[in-house]
């Protein structure tokens, strides 16, 4: 096993291309679908969480890693922590004049994000998709999609375990004129359309191509339109969470729409 993981890989290819904007996007990402372990004061009480914060010359700082032992390495003792998405902690943060150093001086992707950047981030996330309707007349392949935007959706798509069955992409026509892509998604599990469509906007918007669109739509496996996508697009299919008889009490933050307190 391998001791770099996908947030190590996301810093080096930023810190190897600084001028280059879609690696520090697809960074930015990985840190908001990344599971955090986030240092704490002491142990969690209720939904209510106390970060350990560090002042330095830059500003006020919490901690997160994005592994346990590293957390442990770092602190040299047992230490209270929360797992939390990166988009969680970001959330909770935001307006507090509070950054985000992530994995300081245990790992390669050891970076302090200033408070600026985690409201930014959280700005950018919080950017959700319009709500439209169009008619579609007919189906093609997916054409001129740039590879970038094809990795960003594969790796988003990936952190969806569950939601779904599997999307494909195709080119579309749509019945009042004009074309354009269109991600089907099978077998969506019911309520979670509104996450799933937020996703894959956040694989556009972080895919760094500006004036990109990209439309979703939801179908059932035994709707006629299921048949026609998959005879014309390409295929993603999203991981299956293994079943589990036990009942598993959610950890404070792990609610998108209700990040943990912060004190």
């Amino acid at each position: 096993m391998t001791d770099r993981t996908a947030l190590d890989d996301a810093h080096a290819a930023m810190d190897a291309a600084p001028r280059d904007d879609a690696a520090r996007l697809r960074f930015f990402e990985r840190l908001a679908d990344s599971e955090l372990f986030l240092m704490l004061e002491a142990e969690a009480e209720g939904e209510t969480i106390r970060p350990e914060i560090f002042a330095v010359a830059d500003g006020q700082f919490v901690l997160a890693f994005d592994r346990e032992d590293r957390l442990a390495r770092f602190a040299g003792r047992p230490a209270p922590y929360a797992a939390l998405s990166g988009r969680a902690i970001a959330m909770m943060l935001t307006g507090q004049g509070i950054g985000l150093a992530v994995n300081p001086e245990v790992a390669p992707s050891s970076i302090l994000v200033p408070a600026e950047a985690v409201d930014w981030l959280c700005a950018t996330l919080g950017e959700g998709p319009d709500e439209v309707e169009h008619r579609i007349t007919e189906l093609l392949p997916p054409g001129g999609v740039p590879e970038r935007l094809l990795t960003a959706l594969d790796a988003k798509l990936a952190t969806a375990a569950g939601l779904a069955a599997s999307a494909y992409l195709v080119e579309a026509a749509y019945g009042e004129g004009g074309r354009g892509h269109v991600l089907g998604i099978i077998d969506a599990r019911p309520g979670a359309e509104p996450a799933l469509a937020r996703a894959v906007n956040e694989a556009l918007t972080f895919s760094g191509i500006e004036a990109g669109a990209l439309d979703v739509a939801f179908f059932a496996a035994s709707d006629q339109m299921a048949a026609r996508l998959a005879r014309v697009g390409l295929r993603f299919d999203l991981p299956q969470p293994e079943t589990r008889a036990e009942v598993v009490r959610p950890a404070p933050g792990s609610d998108p729409d209700k990040p943990p307190i912060l004190r």
